[in-house]
């Protein structure tokens, strides 16, 4: 996967991943074109690749005794995608002062670079106890301190 070197601080707006995936087989039908639920693998793999970048993974979290469960999801779907194709994923992170991770998503057919779906999610803060932590943790304010111009 590909994925842009780190940035210190970004404006709030441009704040991005860039990673490439392969369409993986088990991730078609039997047209060859991907199957609608499968993008939101591609999320997936979005958020994960930015949050390696930007220290940000679930597992960065987890240092801190949050979990981040998906609340809130959307896809709008452009084009088909098939088997053997990349996608290449744009992540770009959307600020909040609410306690919760919205990400915003471009996906791209990389041999031709046409916009094939967007989307969006929202995230909030559970403690490991499974409980809704409703402020923002300290935590990822020092994370959006050290990250974003705001």
């Amino acid at each position: 996967m590909e994925t842009l070197p780190q940035k210190k601080k970004a404006d709030i707006h441009t704040l991005t991943n860039i990673t490439i995936v392969p369409v993986r087989f088990s991730e078609v039908d039997a047209l060859g074109i991907v199957w609608h639920g499968h993008y939101l693998k591609f999320f997936e793999d979005g958020r994960e690749s930015f949050g390696r970048q930007y220290e940000l993974g679930y597992l960065d979290v987890y240092k801190f005794k949050f979990a981040t469960p998906l609340v809130k999801i959307n896809v709008d779907f452009k084009k088909t995608v098939k088997y053997g194709d990349h996608v290449k994923i744009i992540t770009t992170f959307i600020y909040s002062p609410a306690a919760k991770i919205v990400f915003k998503y471009d996906i791209f057919r990389e041999s031709d670079g046409e916009l094939v779906a967007t989307g969006e999610s929202t995230q909030i803060f559970m403690n490991l106890d499974y409980e809704l932590h409703i402020t923002v943790p300290e935590f990822y304010d020092e994370w959006k301190k050290k990250n974003l111009i705001i």
